[in-house]
């Protein structure tokens, strides 16, 4: 069995990794950053995101799209060619249809983001309220594509681009969508119902499978559709986020930190990015 590795570690709380030219890009929510990381463990910031930083993701002609979580933005970043330095521009403001913080985010083919969000105060206590998975076109226009989510998190798009799997973490289950040439969401249907386990962030891979991150039982899962369990990785600590990558996609990055407050984890560095060769490449979006 393949060994984990740590590529880098003294983050804060590593989310939303994707695998992009060469290298690892993901959020450090806590330390509100924007970076990147090659192979051979070079760290780089891309971009300062006050608000905390999220769902990544690429337009076609391949400018970064970020997720801002606490003021329920989607930003695209852009380098003014006068000074070369890194600009975040406004593509949609979901504060009228997102009812908490945004949070994770897959980008079609088309430059199409679909964006969840919490639904309600996670961290203040606050009574749990479904959510919506909203879509944003490439010129901003947002609307709700799927309502009555709980919880909708990490999220996948098929090869094809026709069908859009979403983890609910309050529901412990993958669910799916086929997407529409217009970007709708129909034929809703449970994709693969989880026993004891929580999922966050997901990738799919060329089998069909997908890696699941389960924070609460600090682990990754793969599983196929219907639910069977193909392999398990205990990674020791709780588990946020995967995503598939290196040269032939079969690098299995899996981000880790602790639960806790944001000023704890930026106090203390838990974070890491941790790395498992895998069998099946990765495949689809993001």
């Amino acid at each position: 069995m393949a060994e984990l590795h740590t590529l880098i570690e003294g983050l804060a709380f590593p989310e939303g990794p994707r695998w992009h030219d060469g290298r690892l890009f993901f959020s450090d929510q806590h330390a509100r950053q924007v970076l990147a990381v090659d192979p051979a463990g070079r760290v780089e910031e891309i971009v300062r995101v006050e608000a905390q930083p999220s769902g990544l993701g690429w337009t076609p002609d391949g400018r970064l799209l970020i997720v801002s979580m606490l003021d329920r933005r989607l930003l695209r970043l852009d380098r003014p060619a006068s000074d070369g330095g890194p600009t975040l521009t406004e593509v949609a403001d979901l504060s009228a249809l997102a009812t908490f913080h945004c949070n994770d985010m897959v980008v079609s083919a088309a430059g199409r983001a679909y964006v969840g969000n919490f639904g309600f105060d996670l961290d203040g206590g606050g009574g749990f309220r479904p959510a919506a998975v909203i879509a944003v076109e490439p010129d901003g226009t947002a609307r709700v594509a799927a309502d009555e989510m709980r919880f909708p998190n990490g999220s996948v798009i098929t090869p094809d681009g026709r069908t859009l799997i979403v983890g609910e973490s309050y529901a412990g289950c993958l669910t799916a969508f086929d997407i529409e040439p217009d970007g709708s969401l129909t034929g809703r249907r449970e994709w693969a119902k989880l026993s004891g386990a929580t999922p966050d962030g997901i990738c799919l891979d060329a089998e069909g499978a997908i890696w699941i991150a389960c924070p609460l039982s600090n682990r990754c899962l793969r599983v196929r559709e219907g639910g069977e369990i193909l392999e398990e990785i205990a990674t020791g600590a709780p588990t946020f986020a995967c995503m598939l990558g290196g040269e032939d996609r079969r690098t299995l990055h899996i981000c880790t930190s602790e639960m806790g407050l944001a000023s704890d984890t930026v106090a203390q560095r838990p974070g890491r990015v941790l790395t498992r060769e895998v069998d099946v490449a990765g495949a689809g979006l993001p």
